[in-house]
């Protein structure tokens, strides 16, 4: 939903409604400011913590992150999206991400350490059940949070041609075909043992993916070849600035348009990270740490112009904005909106 035609740009923020959040916030996005407005509020999912919009914006898709798992659509069109009907059961636990590929919602279900596929029917709704579960196996050296596979995040990588999940649990990021609804196999990359991936941003120019890794405060650059579906880890380079006073729990992750910069929020600090980037996407530096305007931020969304940056902070309740600096990439605060127990924001 681009700002066109009279037609606003809006946001759409995603709450755990078990910790007090309203379930899918809509509001308005002002073009010149990037500030945001709130329009509505519809709790007909419990705790929809992520969402993802289909690519005509038409669509809105969110996951329902509870111990039966599911996604629901809705309709978006005026200020408040509509469910198209009954959430569908992703066959997996606790899903925590989604993300849309070749006529698919697919899911990552962290509970069971899963990866769902749920087909899309024409109109934007989704079929009764998923098409296909594919279980991540394996473990990692964490005794608490390792000990069985825990899938976090899963998206399409730039070519449209796999589906890349991030697994926690495993130290391991797979790359998967979709192929007539049904996920396969095709890669795993290893990742160092106890660095708990958690979300995966790609470069601009889709040459280099950065991992950003939950148990380790540091991003894992990988070199990415689309045409084979290839994944090989070149670096690895701490977010924060000096060691942290116990667990970091490093969240969001996002690239800017140019490639030039990555941004990084992690809620044991209260801080977004600044990391510079070479000119062949392959170097990153940290240019400093800046207070995410809130508690405990989960997520981390750049409008598509670079200018705004915005953090959904769970703990204190608002979704904070920022004037991204496009010499030095520093975010400086712009003004916050109360979005009790936000979990993401997707703009569109």
């Amino acid at each position: 939903m681009a700002d066109d035609g009279g037609r606003r740009q809006r946001a759409f923020i995603g709450s755990f409604t078990a910790a007090g959040g309203l379930g899918v916030l809509t509001a308005d996005v002002d073009p010149d400011s990037g500030a945001l407005t709130v329009l509505s509020a519809v709790d007909d999912v419990p705790d929809p913590s992520y969402l993802a919009l289909a690519d005509a914006g038409d669509v809105l898709y969110a996951v329902s992150e509870t111990a039966e798992g599911a996604v629901a659509a809705y309709r978006v069109h005026g200020d408040r999206p509509e469910l198209t009907g009954p959430p569908t059961p992703t066959g997996g636990s606790g899903p925590t991400h989604l993300s849309v590929l070749d006529g698919h919602v697919l899911t990552a279900d962290y509970g069971s350490g899963s990866v769902s596929a749920v087909a899309v029917r024409p109109g934007g709704a989704l079929a009764p059940a998923a098409s296909s579960v594919l279980r991540h196996t394996g473990s990692g050296p964490h005794a608490q949070r390792q000990r069985d596979p825990h899938a976090h995040q899963v998206q399409p990588d730039p070519t449209g041609r796999w589906a890349v999940s991030v697994d926690l649990g495993t130290d391991s990021v797979r790359v998967c075909a979709l192929d007539g609804g049904e996920l396969t196999l095709h890669r795993e990359t290893a990742l160092r043992p106890g660095s708990g991936p958690r979300h995966l941003a790609f470069h601009s120019g889709g040459e280099y993916a950065y991992v950003l890794n939950e148990l380790a405060p540091t991003v894992t650059v990988c070199r990415w070849d689309g045409a084979v579906g290839s994944l090989r880890p070149v670096g690895e380079t701490s977010v924060l600035s000096g060691a942290p006073d116990g667990d970091a729990y490093p969240s969001g992750i996002v690239v800017a348009p140019d490639g030039r910069f990555v941004w990084t929020a992690t809620r044991g600090r209260d801080t977004i990270s600044v990391l510079g980037v070479d000119a062949a996407g392959e170097g990153l530096t940290l240019v400093g740490e800046v207070s995410c305007g809130g508690v405990w931020p989960r997520a981390l969304t750049l409008d598509p112009s670079g200018r705004f940056l915005y953090a959904a902070n769970e703990r204190s309740g608002d979704v904070t904005w920022f004037n991204v600096d496009p010499d030095t990439g520093v975010p400086h605060r712009a003004g916050s909106i109360a979005a009790p127990a936000a979990s993401c924001v997707v703009l569109g």
